[in-house]
């Protein structure tokens, strides 16, 4: 089948372009940058914005499946940006989607959509969204996740993933984040350090998304406008940190502060860098960062297992000695 994705450039969407096409499908992926490596392994490449929907409509005309998997991640950014393209690029997309006679719209939330301030401890899909978010990216992909589910009908089928914490060999966000922190003596644990989390190794979110595609085909009155949190766990938040570090032979992370030291470090910072218009950097912390890390948020996978038959396949042990 002919399969459409946005952000298969990316360091998640690359798995997915890698894995369709092993199943046999034709890709082609529509991202701002060249990636030639996704020529190499076979996929069509087109160079594109989210904010243009009839160059998103032309490049997806003909295709059977539409995975969204482009977007804005970051913890602090102007709130424009997240809305022109978490939110504005997620409305263009479905459209374009729509109007090509698309009938399957995988689309990539996040477990962030559904995080206030308080520690989120093995719940499933029926919580709700929090009434306000610290989180400026969060708050725009609720937006968004919330456009996708509600665009299910009976002729367009939509399915949301919240995959959590992604992994992997590869990774140019977090991994890199805080290797660099680590290198600088600048990453502390925040809080007590027994929080728990859920992780996800790379591969096995790639997977689960090529699983609600073929679940959304042989189940769509189920899967069809459904959310659903993607992840293995829980695991110690600072354990699993100092894990990843021991395999890049770096010391392991004692020093600690409080949460609250932390949220009001993050909260002088953000208003600071508001003042002086500082939005295209990444700030040492934030009031979100402080309570991501330490807060505990993991979630029910159960959901996932039933509706979409998705278990991880590669375990966290097998897949911290890949980082090596």
């Amino acid at each position: 089948m002919k399969v459409f994705i946005t952000g298969g450039g990316g360091f998640l969407g690359q798995h997915i372009v890698k894995q369709l096409i092993e199943e046999g499908h034709s890709v082609t992926s529509y991202s701002r940058s060249h990636y030639p490596l996704l020529n190499e392994i076979g996929a069509k490449t087109i160079q594109g914005s989210l904010d243009d929907k009839q160059a998103l409509k032309l490049a997806s005309l003909g295709h059977d499946a539409f995975f969204h998997v482009a977007s804005k991640v970051a913890m602090w950014g102007r709130v424009s940006d997240f809305t022109r393209t978490n939110i504005e690029g997620t409305r263009n997309a479905l459209e374009a989607a729509k109007e090509n006679g698309i009938k399957n719209f995988i689309y990539t939330s996040t477990p962030s959509v559904v995080f206030g301030k308080d520690s989120l401890k093995g719940v499933n899909e029926d919580i709700p969204y929090p009434e306000s978010s610290y989180s400026r990216y969060a708050a725009s992909k609720a937006i968004a996740e919330r456009m996708v589910l509600e665009s299910n009908c009976e002729t367009f089928k939509t399915v949301a993933l919240r995959p959590h914490l992604i992994f992997g060999p590869g990774d140019q966000n977090l991994i890199p984040r805080l290797i660099e922190s680590a290198k600088k003596n600048k990453l502390k644990i925040v809080g007590d350090g027994e929080n728990q989390v859920d992780v996800l190794y790379v591969e096995n979110a790639a997977e689960a998304h090529l699983k609600a595609w073929t679940a959304l085909q042989e189940r769509p009155t189920v899967v069809g406008g459904q959310a659903y949190f993607i992840g293995q766990g829980p695991v110690k938040l600072w354990s699993f940190i100092n894990k990843v570090l021991a395999c890049y032979d770096l010391k392991p992370i004692t020093k600690k502060v409080s949460f609250r030291m932390a949220f009001t470090i993050g909260n002088i910072i953000e208003k600071i860098a508001s003042l002086m218009g500082k939005f295209e950097w990444h700030p040492p912390m934030t009031r979100f960062v402080a309570l991501q890390l330490s807060k505990d948020h993991y979630f029910s996978h159960e959901r996932a297992f039933q509706h979409l038959g998705w278990r991880p396949n590669i375990d966290i042990d097998e897949a911290l000695r890949r980082l090596k």
